[in-house]
């Protein structure tokens, strides 16, 4: 401490001043770090494969190199801004959401004029001359741990008015990614070796034209200013039961904001849910409660054994809008490492510092669990964990038997406060205390005695 604080006296104040700014830009680039997925990002690759009269023809393909967290239904929506006056002639696998003004153009008419186009993945049976590999999945992305061969999606774009050498060719600029919605944010394109393409008898290699890539980060504060969901916690050894902490993702005031939530005990619920319809682009529609979260993960230890003790995990979806397809649950507790069974759900163990076995990933069996139906009756999955006791590091006491994080689909969940955990009952204490009103009583009862004597 003595020697950092003897070099910082050689800084000027001035200079001081420009470490403290630099310092502070520096943790404001880190806002979309995941310290359970360091490396998670989406990198979009550009291959350029052929070139044509006016430009080239490219495969562009997202990879989704995050652990945990996919893109669900509707699907990404990927922009650009051309660095010159390209058009789009055709594409395959994929289809511009606006055409633009191409009324310059006599005869054949691009795909898309526009300066900035915005791209969507199409649907799930488009016909098969307009398909590529790893295309027409409605913009579904899997996530990386979960399964890598679905976490990729491609499509193929004919770019004309462009250059035709690797010299004269520009890169697009400002890529934005919303998958729906916002939260990423991309960096710009960096041109990298090449990409080698081997044939699928492994006999032959090709090479792309010119590469480049695009790296998006995500931010959960960029995605929504709210948290989305919460933890309630509860155990066997203790009555009460700790919920979401009070206004986690808002709160209910129908003074104003009416409308804001729906109360399950509404007559005609059905009619008053599907007026407001079911839309990705409007806000979450919750059932009113105390926590106004769309997502509620409990976690209960509800059993203890000699060698083994039991946990029972519930996600309860208190969202009218949304179906939540794919979902997946993180887990942080440091007794991840001897789990020995979990039951109806899928496990995988996520290790970002691979020495430190202490984060799963947990999601739904394939046509069983893996789709958490909207706010309602059917709107909640569960299952239960079944851990080993390590005798040098087991303990119920201070909490130690509760999740240190938990996200779902990717985002943060907010815990209750350390101080309203269940805690482990006391017997000393409860002791002590019926000795002392045995005391009491018995005193005030030879005091009344006396008075009565």
């Amino acid at each position: 401490m003595e020697l950092w604080f003897r070099s910082l006296m050689r800084f000027t104040a001035p200079t001081i001043l420009l470490l403290f700014l630099l310092s502070t830009f520096s943790f404001t680039s880190t806002e979309a770090y995941d310290a359970l997925d360091p490396n998670g990002n989406i990198t979009i690759k550009w291959d350029v494969i052929s070139w044509t009269p006016d430009g080239y023809v490219a495969v562009v393909t997202m990879f989704n190199f995050q652990q945990y967290r996919h893109i669900q239904a509707p699907g990404w929506t990927l922009g650009w801004t051309w660095a010159k006056k390209e058009v789009i002639w055709s594409m395959m696998g994929a289809q511009t959401t606006d055409q633009g003004d191409c009324s310059r153009f006599k005869g054949n008419v691009p795909h898309c004029c526009r300066k900035d186009p915005t791209v969507v993945d199409i649907l799930p049976g488009t016909p098969y001359n307009q398909q590529i590999a790893n295309c027409c999945k409605g913009g579904v992305i899997n996530s990386w741990a979960q399964d890598p061969t679905t976490a990729a999606s491609s499509f193929q774009v004919s770019v004309g008015a462009a250059g035709t050498t690797n010299k004269t060719v520009r890169v697009p600029k400002n890529f934005t990614l919303k998958a729906p919605g916002p939260g990423y944010t991309c960096g710009p394109a960096k041109i990298v070796k090449p990409t080698k393409f081997v044939s699928q008898d492994g006999r032959r290699v090709t090479q792309a034209m010119m590469t480049w890539n695009v790296t998006c980060t995500y931010s959960q504060f960029l995605a929504q200013k709210t948290p989305t969901c919460c933890v309630s916690l509860s155990s066997f050894y203790n009555d009460t039961i700790v919920p979401c902490p009070t206004c986690t993702c808002g709160c209910r005031n129908n003074l104003t904001q009416p409308g804001s939530c729906v109360d399950p005990d509404t007559p005609h619920l059905a009619s008053v849910v599907s007026d407001h319809g079911k839309s990705n682009n409007l806000p979450p529609l919750v059932q009113c409660t105390s926590h106004m979260c769309p997502i509620r993960v409990h976690w209960h230890v509800k059993l203890n054994y000699k060698d083994y003790w039991r946990v029972k995990v519930s996600i309860t979806n208190f969202n009218y809008r949304m179906n939540y397809s794919m979902w997946k649950l993180v887990i942080q507790h440091p007794n991840l490492d001897n789990l020995t069974q979990v039951f109806s759900f899928n496990y995988k163990p996520l290790n970002p510092y691979q020495d430190i076995n202490d984060t799963a990933m947990l999601y739904g069996m394939k046509f069983y669990n893996d789709f958490l139906m909207e706010a309602g009756p059917l709107g909640n999955v569960q299952s239960e964990l079944l851990f080993r006791k390590d005798k040098s590091t087991f303990t119920f006491e201070k909490g130690w038997g509760f999740p240190r994080r938990i996200y779902f689909n990717g985002d943060n969940c907010v815990m209750p406060p350390p101080d309203a955990y269940p805690y482990l009952p006391n017997t000393g204490l409860r002791q002590n205390i019926s000795m002392l009103m045995l005391m009491i009583t018995l005193l005030t009862s030879l005091a009344l005695h006396g008075a009565f004597v």
